[in-house]
């Protein structure tokens, strides 16, 4: 149903640090790059991020990214923070959202909010 999904961003490379460790940690990679744009996926490339040149509005998303289980969300919360992401919510089981459910939140250099979660 979704063919990709899009987010601006301020500064391209500062983002391309953040999301490339990020997907990295949770087995997608960095499947297109041109001089505006990046794209993510595993099959194809499913999140894009294009470059806005200013900072967008405070609070102007949130992205779920899957993760196969608890070390990968760990190891991706990680990896967010070691490069340029901010904790805005550590990992941890999340139990108003499910019985499986063990989330951690960050806020992206633009303060995006990404959540990655694992339902396993």
């Amino acid at each position: 149903m979704i063919d990709h999904v899009g987010f601006e961003v301020s500064d391209l490379r500062r983002s391309a640090r953040f999301y490339d460790a990020v997907f990295f940690a949770l087995g997608a990679r960095r499947m297109l790059e041109s001089e505006h744009a990046l794209a993510y996926g595993i099959n194809g490339p499913l999140v894009w991020f294009v470059v806005r040149g200013r900072p967008p509005a405070a609070g102007y998303g949130h992205l779920a990214l899957q993760a196969s289980g608890k070390a990968a969300v760990d190891a991706a919360h990680a990896a967010g923070l070691a490069n340029g992401g901010v904790d805005d919510g550590s990992p941890g089981r999340r139990p108003q959202y499910g019985s499986r459910c063990y989330a951690g939140y960050l806020l992206d250099p633009d303060r995006l909010r990404v959540e990655i979660v694992s339902r396993r």
